[in-house]
């Protein structure tokens, strides 16, 4: 199964792999992930997930991914990295977007161009 893959199922039922719902927690769940992966001599994912994101954004930034994610999510911007609940929710859906459009640009087929 591709990263692509397991993400997908992770995006339809997070609660399933964090327990309950929440930003954070699922924020946490990627880190652990990308950390497992590099331990064990795997693509650690997250590495290229910042660039990207600042890629999408249009500039450079000091915010962690977390927060790149928040900013694109919300650009009229947000007063606390607690959110309320129907703007923790919008946040969750776009990273799981994102993360989607990150993996499939990633995927060997979208690497070719044609030959």
């Amino acid at each position: 199964m591709s990263d692509r893959e397991y993400f997908g199922l992770v995006a339809r039922r997070p609660g399933m792999y964090v327990g309950r719902e929440s930003l954070e927690r699922i924020e946490a769940f990627l880190t652990g992930y990308n950390e497992y992966a590099r331990r064990f001599g795997h693509p650690a994912l997250m590495d290229e997930w910042r660039a990207w994101l600042e890629r999408r954004l249009g500039h450079e930034s000091n915010l962690v991914w977390s927060g790149l994610v928040r900013q694109i999510a919300l650009p009229e911007g947000w007063e606390s990295w607690d959110l309320s609940a129907d703007k923790e929710k919008h946040v969750i859906r776009v990273l799981f977007e994102l993360l989607d459009q990150f993996l499939a640009e990633r995927e060997p087929d979208s690497r070719n161009t044609g030959a």
